[in-house]
């Protein structure tokens, strides 16, 4: 009875499933449901907050703000190189936690501290939108929207005495829109010698901790704790105005341009010069500069068939790095034809100066630096200078004591003069970045020349453009704050050929210096007089002594 029953469930079965089959086909085919209905379209503004709060979490920024633009082709780049990037932030991650590491072994009976796994998953970041900022100073600024939902693994291992601890972070998301600021260019590669980063919003920051295998994030209101503690901090530390620099170059790069202060240069005379002309005297002179520049060298007065000239003529040079720099000095005697011999010349390192203090050097004259070659054991005079260095004040606090402990062979005249305080000197530095929209009647080959108090500098001569960029430097000594002053800059086109009309002005500025005396800086955008569009841009800067 059994085995019968068995049979015919298995014959149900095999028939009953085929017949199941057709006659469900049959009705799928010829009856048509009729309670269907059409999908209700609703505008974005009919939905509730809620539910428009879910969709627009979803769309890019791209999408929502026509400041940001689209970088799918960055977003590809970071996609095919993330495998790299990996490898490469977690090497990064484990040298910088090793010191901090090695910090807390041997206290509270920690044995060791060390990452068994760490790796940042397979899926990258993604940048849902990028904004870029224009601005005057010597910077770029981009502003990124980031997302990462990783499938990273992070795994610390910590052997407490006889206990092994594991503490593993797993499935990271950061939703943060960090401002990146790469200053200042320099004409060094990466072309920027530091990145700023801050914060412009809290980020969002979630993740899962297992401690022992076991998910701690579950323990109820330990997971909104930690969100609200990590916010915080990170805010403090990030959020604009806060921010983190990581330097790129070397620090004495990007300051390289930067004057810290003015050296004060007195050639006061010379003694037993040799004799090169035919009559048995010479027609000296002594050309100095410092070392690094690329500036024309000062030169004082030539003094006419004397062995012993006395010139007792000031100079004033801008100094940049004065741990490094060297004043040269070289005598030259002068000839109405040909090249002027050389009488000799001497170095002093400015750091065996002291700040506002004057200090007298008599100096032997030599034919060379090399202290090998035996042609500086040959007599050829001294030199004797008075070199006072006044850093800028706010460059006050790094040039507070000696520069360097250095000694040097000098004679017994040497001396300290009174401390020198120029209160109201000063440098003016005036930085012509370029122009943007002059156009000549005849022929766009702008220059700028920037004209104060006599004084005229001009920048290198740009071929055909209407928006010319020079980035170019120039420096004014002065003596006292330039209130209530204006300087005179203006646009010229120079005809590279052969014509009538050789210079023609595409406009000019008057900008007054006091707010750069007063702020210390300016950094502005002029509109040029006499031009229908041109616009200049020019930055300033005030540095006292």
């Amino acid at each position: 009875m059994g085995f019968l029953s068995s049979l015919l469930g298995i014959l149900g079965f095999g028939i009953g499933i085929p017949v199941g089959l057709l006659v469900g086909y049959f009705l799928f085919i010829y009856f048509e449901p009729r309670d269907v209905k059409d999908p209700i379209i609703r505008t974005l503004s009919e939905l509730d907050s809620n539910a428009l709060d879910d969709v627009l979490s979803e769309i890019p920024l791209w999408v929502k703000s026509p400041d940001y633009d689209r970088v799918d082709w960055m977003n590809r780049f970071i996609f095919y190189m993330w495998p790299y990037l990996n490898k490469a932030i977690c090497r990064t991650i484990r040298c910088m936690a090793a010191p901090i590491f090695a910090e807390y072994i041997g206290k509270f009976q920690i044995q060791s501290i060390e990452f068994e796994t760490l790796t940042l998953g397979t899926l990258p970041p993604i940048i849902h939108g990028i904004k870029v900022y224009e601005t005057n100073e010597n910077a770029l600024v981009i502003e990124p929207a980031v997302r990462w939902a990783g499938n990273c693994n992070i795994t610390l291992v910590l052997k407490l005495l006889s206990l092994q601890i594991t503490v593993q972070l797993v499935d990271i998301q950061i939703f943060a829109t960090p401002r990146i600021t790469l200053k200042p260019l320099v004409p060094t590669f990466p072309c920027f010698s530091s990145i700023i980063l801050s914060l412009m919003e809290k980020p969002h920051v979630d993740f899962g901790m297992k401690v022992l295998g076991g998910d701690i994030m579950a323990i109820p209101g330990f997971y909104h704790f930690v969100q609200e503690i990590i916010k915080k901090q990170i805010a403090i530390l990030y959020l604009w105005p806060q921010i983190l620099e990581i330097s790129i170059l070397d620090g004495s790069i990007g300051a390289a341009n930067k004057p810290v202060g003015i050296l004060h240069v007195r050639v006061v005379r010379a003694l037993k010069l040799m004799k090169m002309d035919f009559l048995g005297t010479s027609d000296p002179y002594v050309k100095l500069r410092l070392s690094g520049e690329r500036l024309p060298a000062k030169k004082t007065t030539v003094k006419m068939r004397n062995l012993n000239p006395e010139w007792n003529e000031a100079f004033k040079l801008i100094v940049k790095d004065p741990e490094s720099q060297v004043l040269q000095l070289h005598v030259y005697d002068w000839d109405k034809v040909g090249t002027h011999d050389k009488l000799g010349m001497q170095v002093v390192p400015l750091r065996s100066l002291v700040p506002h203090e004057a200090k007298e050097f008599t100096l032997d004259l030599l034919k060379n630096t090399n202290p090998n070659d035996p042609q500086n054991k040959k007599q050829r005079g001294k030199i004797m200078v008075v070199l006072t260095f006044n850093p800028f004040k706010e460059d006050n606090n790094r040039f507070s004591g000696h520069l360097d402990i250095y000694s040097r062979k000098e004679s017994d005249t040497s001396m300290l003069y009174e401390d020198v305080h120029f209160s109201e000197a000063g440098l003016l530095l005036v930085i012509v970045h370029g122009a943007n929209d002059v156009e000549g009647k005849h022929h766009n080959n702008p220059y700028a020349m920037v004209l104060y108090k006599g004084e005229k500098k001009k920048t290198k001569l740009k071929k055909k453009t209407r928006d010319p960029y020079w980035n170019e430097e120039f420096q004014f000594m002065l003596d006292e704050a330039p209130l209530n002053e204006k300087i005179y800059i203006e646009v010229i086109s120079k005809q590279t050929g052969i014509g009538f009309r050789r210079k023609e002005s595409l406009g000019h500025v008057h900008i007054n210096l006091t707010d750069v005396v007063n702020n210390g800086r300016t950094n502005e955008k002029y509109h040029l007089i006499n031009s229908k569009n041109g616009v200049i841009h020019i930055e300033m800067r005030w540095n006292k002594i």
